[in-house]
Order: C-alpha cells, then structure tokens, then sequence
C-alpha cells in the first residue's frame, strides 16, 4: 500500500453565512457543498461564490450530469440545479446514518459513517446492489479514472483511502494534517480532490497522486 501526506492544494472559505461543510460535488464548472439548509455553488479556479440552493443538504452531495442528488437524514434528494426543484426522493440505505454521496457507472454510492461501509444503490428506487466494507468510519466517496477513493474521519484523524472496488481493499492513503478533518470528498476528474470539513466551515483541495503505467498497486 502507498502511504504519504496529503499535498492540501488550495483552502476555499470560509463563506457568508455557512457553519458546516458537509457533502461536495462538481459539476464540470461549479464546486457544489451542503451546509445544512442550503446547496451552495463557487467557482474552484477563483474561489468566488456563486449562488445557493434552499434545499436540506445534511451529508453527501452528488451530480450526475444532469441532477443533483443530495443527502437530507434518511433519503436521498434528486433536484434540478437550475430551478432548486426536488424531483423525486428515494430512501438512504443508512436510514439516517449516511455520509457520503458520488455518481458513477450509472448509479448513486453512499458512505455509511459508523457502520463503515460504501453501498452502490439504484437512484430510482433506492436498492443496494452492492456493499464494501471498510476499517474505518466512512465520509465522504468519489469515483475517479476507474479508482475509488473515500474519505474517513475517526477522532481527530482522516484520511483519503484508495481502495480496490471489489474487495475494499486499501491501496492507497493520505493523511490528513491532525486535526483536519474530512466530511465530503468530490474529484474533479483530474488531479484535485474537494474535501469537506465539517465545522471548519471550508472546502480543500487535496492534490490527488497519479499513477504511472508501471505503478504497483
């Protein structure tokens, strides 16, 4: 396993009138943070906010291209970013204990905090299809180049886990400074990881390590 510390790029924040971080997505344009009662929007490259959504936004935030999906206690938010409308909802497998919330292969997965593990659910109705357990409490969740990586948050520790999708299998970890921790993880489909952080009230980009093609996993 490849062990070192997270390279923490760029700190965005904190923003007016938010507390808490928790869930983080992107849209290809637009950073995408829950802070409790609202879906917040700011552009990563000059950190300037951009506008906000009055949605219930507890934990995990995803974008599937189309749609935000957001976490708010025991179901899962499908919303139309343009019109802040909530399309339809769907139960959270976690019933309320669910952190972490990232699209890929067509299907929503979600980070169960305490009970440590990742669920790949079906958006339309909310069924399991698949369950990966982890050591560790279980944050925010992103799928990326075909990795999956996940963010923990235990104590005052965290860290950014590289795991392998079938085993749960760590393969790679960054540690955070102590500290600093980890509530929402989001790539941007290159080099940056968005991290959440809870009650520090910012986001941080993390730099993400990239593989050569003759990298040992």
């Amino acid at each position: 396993m490849k062990h070192s510390a997270a390279e923490i790029l760029r700190e965005y924040g904190p923003f007016p009138g938010v507390d808490s971080v928790a869930g983080v997505s992107f849209d290809g344009e637009s950073v995408w943070f829950a802070s409790g009662d609202k879906l917040n929007a700011f552009d990563p490259e000059t950190g300037k906010a951009l506008r906000s959504i009055d949605v219930a936004a507890h934990a995990g935030t995803a974008y599937d291209g189309q749609h935000l999906f957001q976490i708010a206690k025991d179901r899962i938010q499908k919303i139309d970013p343009d019109t802040g409308k909530v399309l339809a909802t769907i139960p959270a497998p976690g019933g309320g204990s669910d952190s972490g919330l990232t699209w890929a292969e067509g299907t929503l997965w979600v980070g169960q905090y305490r009970e440590r593990k990742i669920h790949q659910i079906d958006p339309e109705t909310g069924a399991i299809l698949r369950t990966i357990e982890s050591n560790r409490f279980v944050t925010g969740v992103t799928w990326v180049d075909g990795e999956l990586w996940h963010a923990t948050w235990e104590g005052d520790e965290s860290d950014l886990r590289r795991v392998d999708p079938q085993t749960g299998k760590v393969l790679e970890k960054l540690d955070m400074p102590a500290g600093m921790g980890v509530s929402g993880l989001e790539s941007d489909g290159g080099d940056r990881l968005f991290c959440g952080s809870g009650r520090d009230g910012v986001v941080r980009a993390v730099r993400r390590p990239r593989r050569g093609p003759k990298a040992q996993t």
